[in-house]
């Protein structure tokens, strides 16, 4: 499987990149050593949406906190990047893309980022996954 991040990404050239203790939605949490992940530059941190692909070289849950009920399952990961965006994917490219029930690629990576816009770890389906590596 594959996965996709969207978080704070200072550093956008660097060859590994560390994510600690990142939210995780819609089977984020399974991310596991070896799995490619593409990473995405928040737009609410300054950034530009999809700049990197990369493989995951490192993952662990984050225990959860005791005494509180509803937490959202945490991860932190390391990633090794292995290929640059050769062109823009962000927020303004996938608005249009709205219509949940219509099965294309855009529209799930719009509403598993835009639709609730904290940053996050999420599972991205084969269709979703090819349509990202197009960008690479």
């Amino acid at each position: 499987m594959s996965f996709a991040i969207k978080t704070k990404i200072p550093d956008l050239q660097a060859s590994t990149f560390r994510f600690p203790r990142q939210k995780t939605m819609y089977g984020g949490k399974t991310i596991a050593v070896g799995d490619v992940v593409y990473l995405f530059a928040s737009e609410n941190e300054g950034g530009m949406g999809l700049v990197a692909r990369g493989v995951v070289t490192a993952a662990a849950a984050v225990p959860r906190m005791p005494g509180v009920e509803r937490q959202t399952p945490r991860v932190s990961i390391t990633v090794a990047r292995t290929g640059l965006a050769k062109r823009r994917l962000g927020r303004a490219e996938l608005k249009p893309f709205s219509d949940w029930n219509d099965g294309r690629p855009e529209t799930e990576l719009n509403f598993k980022f835009y639709r609730q816009a904290t940053d996050k770890i999420v599972g991205l389906s084969p269709e979703a996954t090819a349509f990202l590596a197009g960008f690479f």
